[in-house]
């Protein structure tokens, strides 16, 4: 790419994000991060000229409006916008509070889509940009014990494939991003686990918070390179829809929907046996 590019990305704090912003400053790129956390000022040590940290509470959309508006001011305008902040959540459907997954949804869910609302007029004025969403694995191919946090990113994937046919005629771009497990502090730090803890669910649902947290550090997922995938697919003429980073989310992302498919298959006589007769009239 011959010209520098504007990115805002939320949660830079640490993991993927933070190694993204560094990516793209390494490169020349100007990035505003958004944090929560006094502590992530170190941030703009990074590039002092092209490096700025804004303080956003994504569950307010006064401060969403706020952040993207001086994002616009001290950039000229956004290219990229990276909706990456979110955290994990643990437990069996029946251990997570309402408050829980409402709080959850609040952060991963809605504060990426005030995120999106906000930059789109100033997108759709320029009638160029690209959403960047960072899903999961679990967007994609659920599994027991994880079903808030799958269930957010089933919902942040759907908004993107949707948000893609909604802007494709103003030249906006759509990249959704389903990483797996990476040597983040996801597991650690970004990781919660619902407050009620019922027996019943150790053999199964409870597997989920065993691999997680003795898995910590050990995942296979390198954040560096992941960060550099991503820029290498964004630069592309032709950016995808969808990028899976890592072998196991290739892997659970294949199995999984090849086993829809066959379901497909399997079922498809009794899906097409609803269809109204026409009635023929003879005579």
């Amino acid at each position: 790419m011959t010209k520098m590019t504007n990115w805002l990305i939320t949660g830079i704090g640490g993991g993927l994000g933070r190694e993204l912003a560094r990516a793209a400053l390494a490169r020349g790129d100007t990035v505003v991060g958004t944090s929560r956390r006094a502590e992530d000022a170190e941030f703009t040590s990074f590039a002092p000229d092209r490096a700025h940290l804004l303080c956003v509470d994504l569950r307010d959309e006064a401060s969403v409006h706020e952040a993207v508006a001086r994002a616009e001011a001290l950039t000229g305008g956004i290219d990229r916008l990276v909706n990456n902040a979110g955290y994990g959540l643990i437990g069996a459907i029946e251990e997570v509070s309402i408050d829980e997954a409402r709080d959850l949804f609040e952060i991963n869910v809605f504060g990426a889509m005030r995120m999106i609302q906000a930059m789109l007029p100033h997108m759709r004025g320029r009638r160029a940009g690209h959403v960047v969403n960072i899903t999961s694995v679990s967007g994609h191919a659920p599994w027991a014990g994880t079903a808030i946090y799958g269930a957010s990113k089933y919902a942040l994937e759907c908004l993107g494939q949707t948000l893609a046919q909604e802007v494709a005629p103003m030249n906006i771009r759509v990249t959704n991003v389903a990483p797996g497990g990476m040597r983040t502090e996801f597991a650690a730090s970004g990781l919660r686990i619902a407050g009620a803890d019922i027996a019943d669910y150790d053999e199964v649902a409870h597997f989920a918070r065993r691999s997680l947290t003795e898995n910590a550090g050990k995942e296979k997922g390198d954040p560096r390179r992941a960060a550099a995938a991503i820029l290498e697919a964004l630069d592309a003429p032709e950016p995808p829809l969808h990028l899976f980073l890592g072998e196991d989310a290739l892997h659970y992302a294949t199995d999984q929907h090849a086993f829809v498919a066959a379901q497909i298959r399997d079922w498809e006589r009794l899906s097409l046996s609803i269809a109204f007769e026409e009635a023929w009239c003879t005579g």
